[in-house]
């Protein structure tokens, strides 16, 4: 009996033990390497942990979990077996350089393992904060859902890009909202800002693969919560419809295995916290790109460059002695004009092949005889399908691509990124690398770690951009600088910028064929510079660019890769004024809202001792009224050189600052 209560007595003590140390075991604290964000964690399972920044706190509670097959409330109590901390302090060269040509990769790290085969690695930057799961597992698991919950402190403002299914293009506005009036049944698609007194907070993710891509719903409280699609049990083309889905049944699980018959170690995405201590820091973020998947391919042979487009304009050609289309000679005619203005592409866009057969060539379209042609000027084509075409057909259709001399392919309306569409994302990238070939994904989500991994994936849409104005009114100059700030942080946006036919509100008119932007010339020439996508779209009719080419002239000069960025002054929705430099060459793009804005610009990040030359394309004297009228002049400036920009409604500048010879 004595021997048995001893027993009782030690099964009691260390059970106390073991409450004692996932319950009040003190919480671990991870900071940045500035020491200017803090991060408490709890050694317990829902892992909880609050976020300060500068000794201001924004997330109160925020907890974080994976639950596999049995449901959330049987888990048993789960505890921390080990605890690692590590560092990582260097410089990465991406072969695409987007934002400069090196990045500096800079965190310190806690690793909690716990004794459900689960680790979670906390890495907090300068500039945010990531975690992400791994997990040790039998073939054959499932994941029942992610708990990703933010708690915030105070009346907190979000901008909530509100969608209504998870069956999205994800291109959509930012909503200015309370947090705590965001219902559960209202969803957003990330990148997602919310916004502090001192500082701006922007949740996003990477490394995602073979995974759901998350959302983010409304609690009713100050706090939002992930929410995830589901994966998919069957679905079909809708009736009439070559592209869009309609999605039958869906299983109770957000992820289920597809891995060997065997134990493995798998990695999950990472959850980003994008941190801003001013509004200038969100334009030079790295996070996204830091925490994508490593380069998986030789990209030696991806180049980046600029694109003249089809569809947007609508083929108007004007002053040809041809009817312009879609037919082999309009697309000869895109090639000179690219040729003629150093243009490295030219697109392809929707009609050049019958809809239900992604190799079945209209019969005014030669498109052999149209990649030849550009061979022979310098200027590759990117041919346009769509993505469930494309997957019926993919290895007959990459290698014909890849026959016939094609440079990449503009994949569209995959409007969806439950499990199996992001593994369509890898399959596409993993293919085309295979056969040298570019992807431009539209009708997509955000980047989400992709690009890293496999260059070849140069841009992506995944933004409301200029193709809305064909059809509706809502792309205001406040919207184009609020992408900047939200969904540029994330990656490369395919925006398609370059319209010709500008127009204040006053005077903007929608029109499908004829369209038009609803900002200033130099508004659009800006975006060139201020918006980042390693293929850059011209948008506009090739007739319209001859006759203003001055404009086209100026356009063409701009790269769509940068050394370094040097942000000037920049406020969300107002104004942004940005320098870029690529090899000795400075680039400057200024873009206002719908007010009228003076800048004061300072040029102190030229080098010093040196003259250059800056030629700057402006608003027009009238355009304000004409949105337009532009003006373009020179003048000599310095490292010590400032000048007072004056910026329309709606408006812009841009500038080229070469070396004085």
């Amino acid at each position: 009996m004595n021997y048995l209560y001893r027993i009782i007595c030690v099964f009691i003590t260390l059970l106390l033990f073991n409450i004692h140390v996932s319950v009040f075991a003190k919480p671990l604290q991870v900071t940045s390497p500035d020491g200017s964000i803090e991060v408490l964690l709890s050694q317990t399972y829902p892992i909880e942990y609050s976020i300060s920044v500068s000794g201001n706190m924004i997330i109160s509670k925020a907890t974080a979990a994976l639950y596999f097959n049995e449901p959330e409330e049987t888990h048993s109590p789960i505890t921390v077996k080990n605890i690692k901390r590590s560092s990582q302090n260097r410089l990465l060269t991406p072969h695409i350089k987007q934002k400069s040509a090196q990045i500096v990769e800079h965190y310190n790290q806690i690793t909690m393992i716990f004794d459900n085969q689960q680790t979670v690695n906390f890495r907090v930057f300068n500039s945010g904060v990531a975690y992400r799961f791994n997990a040790f597992m039998d073939d054959h698991f499932a994941i029942k859902n992610e708990l990703a919950l933010f708690e915030f402190i105070d009346s907190t403002r979000t901008l909530f890009p509100a969608e209504n299914s998870f069956v999205s293009h994800n291109e959509r506005t930012y909503e200015s909202k309370q947090l705590s009036t965001i219902t559960e049944s209202e969803f957003a698609s990330l990148p997602l800002m919310v916004e502090f007194n001192k500082s701006k907070l922007v949740i996003t993710e990477s490394g995602l693969k073979d995974y759901p891509g998350m959302w983010l719903q409304g609690t009713g409280r100050e706090s939002l919560r992930a929410t995830f699609p589901k994966t998919i049990v069957s679905s079909k083309l809708q009736k009439g419809s070559d592209r869009n889905e309609l999605i039958e049944q869906r299983s109770p699980f957000i992820f289920e295995s597809k891995l060997a018959p065997q134990p493995n170690s798998r990695s999950f995405p990472w959850r980003i916290l994008a941190i801003s201590k001013d509004d200038s820091e969100l334009l030079t973020n790295q996070l996204s790109y830091l925490l994508a998947n490593e380069l998986a391919i030789n990209p030696s042979w991806v180049k980046p460059g600029q694109v003249a487009w089809d569809w947007w304009n609508a083929n108007n050609l004007y002053g040809v002695d041809f009817i312009a289309g879609i037919n082999t000679q309009t697309y000869k005619y895109y090639i000179d004009f690219a040729a003629k203005n150093g243009i490295e592409y030219i697109i392809l866009d929707e009609g050049w092949h019958h809809l239900d057969s992604v190799t079945n060539v209209v019969e005014d379209i030669d498109v052999k005889e149209i990649i030849a042609y550009g061979k022979l000027k310098n200027v590759d084509v990117i041919l346009w399908v769509i993505w469930k075409t494309l997957d019926t057909q993919l290895t007959e259709a990459l290698d014909l691509f890849a026959h016939w001399g094609a440079a990449g392919i503009k994949v569209d309306f995959m409007q969806r990124d439950d499990q199996a569409m992001v593994n369509y994302y890898w399959k596409i990238a993993q293919e085309t690398a295979k056969r040298k070939l570019l992807v431009n994904f539209h009708g997509s989500y955000k980047p989400a770690g992709l690009r890293r991994a496999y260059p070849n994936v140069i841009t992506r849409e995944g933004v409301r951009g200029l193709e809305h104005n064909k059809w509706a009114n809502y792309i205001t100059a406040e919207h184009n600088l609020t992408l900047p700030f939200i969904r540029q942080l994330a990656g490369p946006m395919d925006y398609t910028p370059g319209a010709i036919n500008n127009a204040q509100p006053s005077n903007f008119s929608i029109s499908f064929a004829r369209p038009m932007s609803k900002t200033t010339r130099a508004h659009q020439v800006a975006m060139y510079i201020v918006y980042e996508s390693p293929l850059q779209m011209l948008a506009d009719s090739p007739s319209a660019y001859a006759k203003e080419s001055q404009t086209t002239e100026f356009i063409t000069a701009i790269p769509t890769v940068w050394d370094e960025t040097h942000v000037i002054s920049a406020k969300l929705a107002d104004h942004i004024v940005i320098a870029r430099r690529n090899g000795t060459q400075w680039y400057l793009g200024a873009m206002g809202n719908s007010n009228e804005h003076k800048i004061n610009v300072d040029l102190s990040f030229l080098p010093t001792n040196k003259r250059f030359e800056m030629t700057l394309f402006k608003d027009g004297a009238n355009a304000d009224k004409f949105a337009s009228d532009h003006k373009i002049e020179t003048k000599s400036v310095t490292h010590n050189s400032t000048f007072i920009l004056n910026l329309a409604p709606s408006g812009g500048a841009a500038a080229i600052i070469k070396e004085a010879q």
